[in-house]
């Protein structure tokens, strides 16, 4: 694990979870598995506070554990999914695409929860959409129910491990810690549950305060609250099937990029068949016959079956591969290659399979113009295209003075973007009978831009944190004064009163207040657009190290 990534899980656990959580999640990242009684003596922390902050993180999938055979328990902290706290924004953004205001409010809730039963799932959200509704009308649990199973039924959300049955019944005494598993045919089945009820709204601190007091009361007096129907059974939020999702819509994209939208929406019809029958890491999706394909297309597009069939083969024909041709039943069965490793590729018939290049996304080529330059960013494309070239090729090719292409290739070389390889013409090596070849270690490359993406976000994270403590006073005097507003409009104040609390803060500090606000909202679109650039990088290394 680097530096860089090591830095920004602190940062990330730090800010969505304390600074004792981080501190516990850090010496995990730093150290590896350790059982507790080490991870307690390392953080300096209270057992009580360790066994907490191990609860939160193993909550929310960040930390695994597992029973040595002498029956200790080591604890690992998952860097990759602490990472991916970073995409929680996007996450919530296409549930809201997908469905709606339940369907992101419901993966809100799951993310920041880790997870949850769905019958609290649901009492949580429609409870959030009340608040937000007109007076007199509430959300109904029916409706957002009826998303959640979508949700489901669309592999978005999964239920969580359990206790096997037979664990629980067995007479032995327990295991150090319990061993969950679920069946991979009943990870999306959602249970029957007649959930009847509406949103409420919150009410006063007055009155929550006397419900707290009630139940407390009842507790103690052996009152039991109703079970829930579906006790034990806990859902989660399935990270890879949104990365899938997004992996589909840049295909999707680069369809409609190199042909037309008609092409687009046939490979998106096709996608969207095989959405939940394709394993997520499946080089290509399941074949589909070009009357399936024809039957589902969507109801705007009025394309006959033979423009259809004309258009498979345009895609099935086309150097880059988007869709293969794997039968002839059915009027030719089709697959979607969907693997990222084959995006960009140019190949013939029969060829073998070759690491792409992920500089040809478009997010990525400006990051090499901003560092290096735009002749520099030439040459790059330069060794992509022709694979292997000498220097004075790599003059003559770019159209760059020697002096200029000498420089610029040795600083690339530096920074581990372009290698050298040596081709001898004899056994003894000399400098003269040696041909100097440039090219494009493409993962090693890749990497390297990766390690600098975490560092980008690290410092965008750290400057936001900065400029919120620099403006904490004012801050929290804008809180307080939003909240003496709110309270006053709930009880009917006049315009008078409510314009006089408004004036409590002055000209330079509301201007300040908006300065601040834009410069957040500048570094928060920041991290999103790198976190873009990350997936493609990630995706990258991860379908190339598949390949054989």
């Amino acid at each position: 694990m680097t530096q860089a990534e090591l830095r920004l899980c602190s940062l990330l656990l730090q800010e969505h979870f304390g600074e004792i959580v981080e501190k516990v999640g850090n010496s995990l990242l730093r150290t590896g598995p350790r059982p507790l009684r080490l991870l307690v003596g390392d953080t300096g922390l209270l057992p009580d506070q360790v066994k907490k902050a191990l609860c939160v993180l193993i909550q929310h999938n960040l930390v695994r554990y597992e029973v040595q055979p002498r029956g200790s328990v080591e604890y690992e902290a998952r860097s990759e999914r602490i990472l991916r706290i970073l995409r929680y924004p996007r996450y919530i953004y296409t549930a809201k695409t997908l469905y709606g205001d339940p369907g992101e409010l419901l993966v809100e809730e799951l993310l920041l929860h880790g997870h949850l039963s769905m019958s609290c799932a649901v009492a949580r959200v429609a409870d959030r959409l009340t608040e937000t509704m007109e007076d007199g009308k509430t959300m109904d649990y029916s409706e957002v129910s009826s998303t959640f199973v979508r949700l489901a039924d669309t592999h978005f959300i999964q239920r969580c491990p359990m206790v096997p049955e037979s664990s629980r019944s067995a007479k032995a005494p327990p295991p150090p810690a319990p061993a969950l598993a679920i069946a991979e045919k009943d990870m999306y089945v959602v249970p029957r549950l007649s959930l009847v009820g509406k949103g409420k709204r919150r009410h006063s601190c007055d009155e929550e305060e006397k419900e707290e007091h009630k139940a407390k009361r009842q507790k103690q007096e052996g009152g039991t609250s109703e079970t829930p129907p579906d006790d034990g059974i806990y859902w989660q939020v399935n990270l890879e099937r949104f990365h899938q999702h997004f992996r589909d819509q840049a295909l999707v994209s680069a369809v409609a990029s190199r042909m037309d939208q008609t092409s687009s929406e046939v490979v998106r019809t096709m996608l969207r068949m095989s959405e939940v029958t394709t394993a997520s890491g499946a080089s290509h999706t399941q074949p589909l016959s070009s009357n399936e394909i024809f039957r589902s297309l969507p109801a705007g597009y009025n394309i006959g079956k033979q423009v259809l069939d004309q258009y498979l083969a345009l895609l099935a024909d086309d150097p880059l591969e988007f869709v293969g041709k794997s039968g002839d039943s059915g009027g030719g069965t089709y697959t979607v290659s969907i693997l990222w490793g084959e995006l960009g590729v140019t190949r013939g018939p029969g060829a073998a399979w070759a690491p792409p290049s992920p500089f040809q996304h478009p997010s990525l080529i400006p990051l090499l113009l901003h560092r290096f330059g735009s002749r520099c960013a030439r040459i790059f494309r330069l060794l992509l295209r022709k694979k292997h070239l000498e220097q004075k090729q790599v003059e003559d090719f770019a159209m760059i003075p020697a002096k200029e292409a000498k420089d610029m290739l040795y600083r690339m070389l530096s920074e581990n973007l372009v290698s050298l390889q040596e081709i001898p013409k004899t056994p003894d090596h000399a400098p003269s009978r040696t041909f100097y070849l440039y090219t494009v270690n493409v993962m090693a490359a890749a990497r390297m831009l990766l390690h600098r993406c975490y560092k980008s976000v690290a410092n965008l994270m750290e400057r936001r944190q900065h400029e919120m403590r620099e403006n904490k006073r004012l801050l929290e005097k804008s809180q307080r004064v939003e909240a003496i507003l709110a309270s006053m409009q709930a009880t009917g104040a006049e315009a008078a009163q409510l314009h006089e609390v408004e004036e409590m803060i002055t000209g330079p500090e509301r201007q300040q207040l908006e300065t601040l606000k834009r410069n957040v909202n500048k570094i928060d679109a920041s991290e999103n657009q790198v976190d873009e650039t990350i997936f493609v990088l990630e995706s990258f290394i991860e379908s190339t190290m598949k390949r054989p």
